[in-house]
């Protein structure tokens, strides 16, 4: 069984000593940092947002880890994707505040790659990103949110996207594909299938054919139900076609380094409803949860999943435009998608146990 560790956001009393900052330093201190980095460079997967987003994990979190891995004798640098790296600094993600460089994960051109053969469906090769695989060690620090495409993302997601070339996450996206079968010819163009999509995924192009957005796309089945003709139906098998895909990614990534060089940690702090990726923040669906730390991704995810607890939701904190589903996680109800897939296929792909003990730290 797999040790979670755990800094809860709570405050017990009014001194810093209590406030997650300093737990988060005394649960780094629980690691033996100078075994699993010392004297080895170190890659910092994170996500540095974009356009007018916010609610990335804040600089400080950052800077403090940096620092912990450097007393420890390693050689940090934080990474994220080529073109992320221009919107760090919006974030007060510069090598100045955080104490060490950033790096773009492919490079100047987005081109430094390795290829790994997939042979799933469509996804030939993945391609991993040549800056992250060359490092000796690696943190996945993640930012645990909703996503439109996983219905969750943290751990799991921030390797499997964050850690490919822009082609490889094109390709698994691509995995959900043909999720849909329109029979134009009994379609009457009544429009009732768009009118009944709570995310606006259904619409009709200059042609007059339907099409649905993958992204968008929450399998909820209303244009389905509401269809008069009954010439709409959605596979959503593809969803866990997907799913399968980002596993083989986050296998690709990891088989790259020795077990006990990744560490992970996962702030469940300003939990939105979707992706830092969208270029713009809403507000927390939950109040901050903590930290989570560990050294299994499949044990990780399942550990922060089963945090987000729906009794805790704010009400009036999702836009309009979203709706909120009544049965299952938070955020299953908030995108109809199971979040827990892609843990079930990490896990199959022996990528780790579901089973853990939570240990919290003070």
């Amino acid at each position: 069984m797999e040790t979670i560790r755990f800094a809860s956001a709570h405050v017990k009393r009014l001194s810093a000593d209590a406030t997650l900052p300093a737990k988060f330093q005394r649960l780094l201190g629980q690691y033996d940092l100078p075994a699993r980095f010392g004297n080895r460079t170190v890659a910092i997967k994170m996500h540095f947002g974009g356009n007018l987003g916010y609610t990335t994990i804040h600089p400080l979190f950052v800077q403090l880890l940096v620092k912990a891995i450097q007393d420890a004798g390693g050689r940090p640098f934080c990474v994220d994707g080529s073109f992320s790296v221009g919107a760090a600094r919006a974030r007060g993600y510069t090598a100045e505040v955080l104490g060490c460089p950033i790096v773009g994960a492919g490079g100047v051109a987005d081109k430094y790659v390795y290829e790994v053969p997939a042979h799933y469906d469509s996804l030939d090769v993945i391609k991993l990103m040549g800056n992250i695989v060359d490092a000796d060690a690696m943190v996945v620090l993640s930012h645990g949110k909703g996503h439109g495409h996983t219905s969750f993302g943290a751990a799991i997601k921030n390797i499997a996207m964050g850690c490919v070339a822009c082609e490889t996450r094109g390709k698994i996206h691509g995995l959900m594909a043909g999720h849909f079968d329109w029979q134009s010819e009994a379609c009457t163009h009544c429009r009732q299938c768009v009118e009944n999509c709570p995310t606006k995924a259904a619409s009709f192009d200059a042609q007059d054919r339907l099409t649905i957005s993958e992204h968008h796309c929450r399998y909820c089945m209303h244009c389905v139900e509401a269809c008069p003709a009954a010439c709409l139906q959605v596979d959503g098998s593809r969803y866990r076609a997907f799913q399968h895909g980002m596993a083989l990614a986050v296998k690709a990534c990891l088989d790259r380094f020795e077990a006990d060089r990744v560490l992970y940690l996962t702030c469940l702090l300003n939990i939105t409803p979707l992706c830092d990726c969208w270029g713009f923040s809403l507000p927390a669906v939950v109040p901050d949860i903590g930290i989570l730390a560990g050294d299994n991704v499949v044990a990780i995810e399942q550990a922060a999943l089963d945090l987000i607890d729906a009794d805790n939701y704010i009400p009036g904190s999702l836009p309009d435009q979203m709706t909120m589903g009544a049965e299952g996680h938070l955020f299953q109800r908030i995108h109809n998608k199971d979040p827990y897939v892609q843990v079930e296929a990490c896990a199959d792909m022996g990528l780790g146990s579901r089973e853990y003990h939570r240990v919290e730290v003070e």
